[in-house]
């Protein structure tokens, strides 16, 4: 039975069978490649990776606006 012949009675395309043996292969080691495990763990840490990047820019300008603020109440007077 071919490929295209498993494809068909599955209702599928045959290049969407590919794609899956070639990740099942992956996934069980015996093709080199990122696995379905690896690809979700790679995405969760670009997306926390994103949210840091984000929270250390706030403090960035945090920190900024503090600093100018400390340095304009210095200069004046108080009466």
């Amino acid at each position: 039975m071919t490929l295209a012949q498993i494809a068909k009675d599955f209702g599928i395309h045959e290049m969407t069978l590919q794609k899956w043996l070639r990740r099942a292969a992956i996934d069980e080691g015996r093709t080199p490649g990122t696995t379905s495990t690896e690809s979700a763990d790679l995405r969760e840490l670009r997306k926390r990776n994103r949210l840091l990047e984000q929270e250390n820019e706030v403090l960035r300008r945090a920190a900024a606006y503090l600093s100018q603020a400390s340095l304009q109440g210095k200069g004046s007077t108080r009466s």
